[in-house]
């Protein structure tokens, strides 16, 4: 049994009641009438008394590509695990466009409906060839065992070939996942995600352990996706913060601390204190 059947099998036998009635395709609900496409308003969180998100306020637009930066302990996971449902903060609202109240949906749900989420470390099947871990992706039924069955269209096919050329791994098409560099694998779960046509991504810090050439691609790639995607990067490396940033973030104990350009940011005091003298 190859690793695409291992795969399905396993998903068949342990998964696929998870999957029997999948969740509603929320995508097409987004309303941006008014420019913003996130809402992240008085935001709080508490662990055990101490404050992860203090009332913090966050707009992103449509199409845009915002960098989030902040010392450790500023907030900045916390602000993504309540984006994407993995934490339902304390106060405060959180809203994709102006009808999706996310605070209301679950991971799942958020997931559906068009927030797309890229952790540190890559999670991709390292077994199976990069065209098939993007296969695995392509479907817009969620249910397993439906995707692990249907046949590709010629309109997935070709976004397949889309995406591959965008992510740099056309000629790795073939490859297994597990023998690509730490940066085409980071490359590969971007792929994945935009295989969902997310109209939201958040990555964070995607250039850790990257090769100089590596870090270049990835600018041009998060780059490229900026318009078709609003895209919110989370990130320490402030070289390539500069090389990507049209819009900085700076959050400090849990709130925003400064916001503008990266020349701004860079010569904002507080700032300096509290994070880039470091």
């Amino acid at each position: 049994m190859n690793p695409l059947e291992q795969l399905r099998e396993t998903w068949r036998r342990d998964q696929v009641f998870d999957f029997v009635q999948p969740a509603p395709d929320f995508s097409t609900k987004v309303d941006t009438t008014h420019g913003p496409i996130l809402y992240v308003e008085d935001v709080s969180v508490s662990f055990d008394g101490f404050k992860a998100l203090n009332n913090l306020n966050l707009y992103i637009d449509d199409g845009e590509l915002r960098c989030i930066i902040g010392p450790n302990g500023a907030g900045k996971t916390t602000m993504m695990d309540v984006i994407t449902g993995k934490t339902r903060p304390d106060t405060g609202s959180v809203w994709f466009g102006q009808r999706m109240n996310l605070l209301k949906l679950s991971e799942h749900e958020i997931a559906r409906g068009g927030i797309g989420r890229k952790f540190q470390k890559p999670t991709i099947f390292e077994a199976l060839s990069v065209f098939e871990n993007l296969e695995l992706a392509t479907a817009s039924n969620k249910h397993v065992w439906y995707t692990l069955n249907k046949s590709l269209t010629g309109e997935q096919l070709d976004r397949i070939d889309e995406v591959l050329k965008l992510i740099g791994l056309k000629e790795q098409f073939r490859m297994e996942a597990g023998a690509l560099s730490h940066g085409q694998k980071q490359w590969l779960e971007i792929g994945m995600l935009l295989m969902q046509n997310p109209r939201v991504l958040l990555v964070d810090e995607p250039v850790a352990g990257m090769t100089g050439e590596e870090v270049e691609h990835t600018a041009e790639l998060l780059t490229s996706l900026a318009g078709r995607h609003s895209v919110i990067v989370v990130e320490h490396d402030m070289a390539f913060v500069r090389s990507i940033a049209r819009k900085v973030t700076v959050l400090h104990q849990g709130s925003v601390l400064a916001e503008g350009t990266m020349d701004q940011v860079q010569n904002d005091p507080r700032v300096v204190e509290v994070y880039l003298g470091e």
